[in-house]
Order: structure tokens, then sequence, then C-alpha cells
């Protein structure tokens, strides 16, 4: 049976100024129009964790930042 450990970090607004993420009236929940040093800075992050053998569960965008959901497996 496999166990796993997990992290949560913030990464503050200020790293992500324009980042923006827009919901319908439906519920339906899609990436505006970002500028591209945006996304890479995200990139960024999501490859730096990856190469430490985390992987990315939820992401969730706040008025403070945007906080993530890490998990890896542990021996």
């Amino acid at each position: 049976m496999p166990f796993f450990e997990y992290r949560i970090t913030l990464y503050p607004i200020e790293q992500f100024k324009e980042f923006a993420f827009f919901c319908s009236e439906d519920g339906h929940c899609s990436l505006g129009e970002i500028p591209g040093d945006q996304v890479e800075k995200l990139m960024d992050v999501l490859n730096e964790m990856g190469r430490n053998g985390w992987e990315l569960v939820q992401i969730i965008s706040r008025p403070s930042g945007i906080v993530a959901l890490w998990k890896r497996s542990i021996k």
C-alpha cells in the first residue's frame, strides 16, 4: 500500500499580479486572458515542485495569492 506526504504552499499575489481565474454563472471556471510571463511563472513553480517528486493535487486562487496542495510518495 503506498504512503504519501502532503504539502500546502502559498504563493503571494505579488508573484502573480495579473493571474486571472473566471467562473461563469453555471459554475464553469477557466483561466482568463493571462499574460505569457504569468503563465511562465506558474509553469516554473509546477516544474520545480515536480522535479522534487511533488504532484499537484489542487490549486486555489485566493485574494492573497495562490494556494497549492501537493503530494508525493514516501517509502
